[in-house]
């Protein structure tokens, strides 16, 4: 039983691992009116309202713009849809009680009462604050799909969700502290 129990663990963790792995290329929604409306993302609208009825405008900058706004890293995964490495972010291990929003634009994204561990090296979440604060998107990149988590305002990337978490959504959102911000209660 142990042996079954620690060979599950580490296909989870291996799992994890490369869930979460992305690679640098950015994709960016196109602007052209003859394009099909499957291949871009909800990016092109320039607000958007949340479950409160409330309307949120989005934040679109060039790469310049975001590059003055950003640190290398956030940069990099952010922008560029890359990924930190697992077990590095200062957010990993934080327990203090409060709202994880985007590092990129502030829209609140995860309460931290959402927030499990779950052994892969990022931090995850059984839900977002709000359904509509979350885009997301079929990212191929390791060759296979998997769901891609952006930030509904600005489109910065998250992460990933995977049907892997706990109850009561049985959803993990694996999400880089990169790209994450933290706001004590």
């Amino acid at each position: 039983m142990k042996f079954k129990r620690m060979r599950f663990l580490v296909v989870i963790m291996m799992v994890g691992l490369m869930s979460c792995k992305s690679n640098s290329q950015q994709t960016t929604p196109t602007t052209d009116p003859n394009a099909s409306e499957a291949s871009t993302t909800n990016i092109e609208e320039t607000s958007f309202v949340n479950s409160k009825g409330e309307t949120i405008e989005k934040i679109i900058k060039t790469p310049e713009e975001w590059k003055n706004d950003l640190t290398k890293m956030e940069f990099y995964v952010l922008r560029e849809k890359g990924t930190e490495r697992s077990f590095t972010g200062d957010l990993l291990k934080n327990k203090k009680e409060g709202v994880y929003t985007c590092g990129a634009c502030n829209l609140e994204l995860f309460a931290s009462d959402t927030k499990f561990k779950s052994g892969t090296g990022w931090p995850s979440f059984y839900e977002p604050i709000d359904k509509t604060h979350i885009l997301e998107d079929t990212d191929y990149k390791i060759g296979y799909a998997r769901t891609e988590v952006l930030c509904n305002r600005c489109g910065g990337h998250l992460g990933h969700v995977f049907p892997d978490g706990p109850e009561p959504t049985g959803l993990r959102y694996c999400i880089n502290s990169v790209s994450l911000n933290f706001k004590e209660k």
